[in-house]
């Protein structure tokens, strides 16, 4: 497992992909954020806290981890590498867990520059250093959390086509109805029924993190969305291997 992490994080950053990556995310967060005008821009919204940020993080990410993910089974299937991973002396769990660790590595990565907005956000405040600790810890740990869902689902996407477009389209459109889809769908029904289907989606598990509350619900609701979809890829290599 540890030669594919490694493999994955060095394919990374031996081609353009992680700088682009890593490049694109920063630069799109710091334009809605700092330059453009608009709902997101810190100076139009008059608190010096990160909630814009991380109003807007998920929906960067929706688009930045299926297009690492895209490349991570479809090539070796469009190269011909693929069946080279089953008669390593490895299991396809370690495989998949490898590549998921190095692409969910690479999202890290990207994520810890942006921990400058806080200490330019507390210096903005009246009081200086008056900055929610809790409330962005836990919107941090709701993003990585996210992040492992959207790179579980962009690895089950990579393994059901050799096209690499197509795999970045399947997963962002999973990624998309699994963080929005439900509490869209929500908006049809009241009552229970509401609450219910609002609580299969992200979104809703993301925000309550995101309010600085670590409800044990929440984390379950993420580690077990994120190993369904890494058994789901585990079976459809599976298969393809047959």
């Amino acid at each position: 497992m540890l030669a594919i992490f490694k493999r994955e994080i060095q394919s990374f950053f031996t081609s353009p992909i992680g700088y682009l990556v890593i490049g694109l995310f920063l630069v799109l967060n710091g334009l809605f954020l700092w330059v453009f005008k608009g709902p997101f821009n810190i100076f139009d919204y008059g608190f010096a806290d990160l909630s814009n940020f991380f109003l807007l993080a998920p929906w960067v990410f929706l688009f930045l981890i299926p297009a690492i993910t895209m490349k991570s089974f479809s090539e070796e299937k469009k190269l011909g590498t693929l069946e080279l991973l089953f008669i390593k002396p490895i299991s396809i769990w370690e495989t998949v867990l490898g590549k998921f660790f190095g692409t969910f590595a690479l999202g890290l990565i990207a994520l810890v520059p942006t921990l400058l907005y806080v200490y330019t956000i507390s210096q903005l405040g009246t009081t200086i250093g008056n900055l929610d600790t809790g409330l962005v810890l836990g919107s941090y740990f709701g993003t990585l959390f996210l992040m492992s869902c959207y790179t579980a689902i962009g690895l089950l996407a990579s393994t059901l086509s050799e096209n690499q477009i197509v795999a970045f389209i399947v997963g962002l459109i999973l990624c998309f109805l699994f963080y929005y889809g439900f509490e869209a769908l929500a908006t049809i029904f009241e009552g229970e029924t509401l609450v219910f289907i609002e609580k299969l989606g992200m979104k809703h598990h993301f925000d309550s993190i995101a309010r600085g509350i670590l409800d044990t619900r929440d984390l379950i609701y993420f580690i077990s969305l994120t190993i369904l979809f890494l058994f789901l890829t585990v079976v459809q290599l599976k298969n393809t291997n047959r």
